[in-house]
């Protein structure tokens, strides 16, 4: 879990590294920092449980350490989304940084298209608002869901969804 919680930080930094908004990237990489700290944390508290003798309070620590990490993971996901939304700026051709561009692009391009389709079909009540929908906008966070394995073999980073074949010029 420590070392998925540094995949993270790469991929936060990675994505502040190119956001056009200065905001977002500081925020962006104020999140990376702090999900490196937790993930540093557990991955000692993770060490040194794994030498002791096994305590109800070092199980507590570890689990609360995890549950921080996970916490900071989404503050990451969630400040990535509004660097995206802002824009990135085109990455140089290392091919880490292309795939890192590639998958937000695909989800802004994600985002989007739902906002047009939902604007397209504006269903209205009686008082002519906007009926409430219970398709929610697509995130990075379920991005990530869809492509996490279920066994030990963790991508080095999230990658774009294939075949997904929006683009700019339907929007």
């Amino acid at each position: 879990i420590a070392s998925d919680g540094q995949l993270f930080v790469k991929f936060g930094r990675i994505i502040a590294k190119h956001c056009l908004d200065k905001r977002c990237s500081a925020e962006l990489l104020c999140a990376a920092e702090q999900t490196h700290t937790i993930s540093s944390q557990l991955s000692i508290v993770a060490r040194v449980k794994a030498v002791t003798a096994e305590s109800k309070s070092s199980s507590e620590l570890l689990v609360s350490n995890a549950q921080n990490l996970i916490q900071a993971v989404l503050h990451v996901l969630k400040a990535a989304e509004a660097a995206c939304i802002k824009g990135l700026r085109q990455p140089p051709p290392d091919p880490e940084e292309e795939e890192v561009a590639a998958f937000c692009t695909q989800w802004r391009k994600n985002l989007l298209w739902h906002r047009a389709k939902e604007s397209l079909n504006s269903d209205r009540d009686e008082l002519g608002l906007r009926k409430t929908r219970a398709r929610a906008e697509p995130t990075l966070m379920a991005m990530v869901q869809e492509q996490s394995p279920q066994t030990e073999n963790t991508p080095k980073h999230p990658k774009p969804i294939k075949g997904h074949t929006i683009t700019d010029s339907h929007l």
